[in-house]
């Protein structure tokens, strides 16, 4: 369940929410993401399969990612198959804050 950019979908509130059926969390997660990004995020926007797996996806995941958009476009599984992704500042922006996700893709 490790995202394009290396994320850990299994750790995401969306992902969490959806698959616990967890109304309260989606909420909550609705709550706090409307204020990060000052947007209108509803609880029924809060439902996410996994950013590489078929089904629903939260509406950033899904369209607005550009992470995300970039990987699809380039027809890549993931971040760790580009030769770009040392310099690439979509993806280097997030590893920076989330170390992890890049040596997700390593494994």
């Amino acid at each position: 369940m490790i995202a394009i950019c290396g994320l850990d979908c299994e750790k995401c509130d969306a992902y969490i929410a959806t698959k616990n059926d967890d109304q309260a969390l989606r909420e909550k997660t609705a709550k706090l993401w409307s204020e990060l990004n000052n947007a209108p995020i509803q609880p029924e926007h809060i439902n996410c399969d996994g950013c590489r797996m078929n089904g629903r996806k939260t509406v950033f995941c899904d369209r607005l990612c550009p992470v995300r958009q970039c990987a699809l476009s380039k027809g890549i599984e993931t971040c760790g198959d580009c030769p770009e992704k040392d310099t690439c500042p979509k993806v280097c922006a997030i590893w920076q804050h989330n170390p992890k996700a890049k040596e997700n893709l390593k494994s």
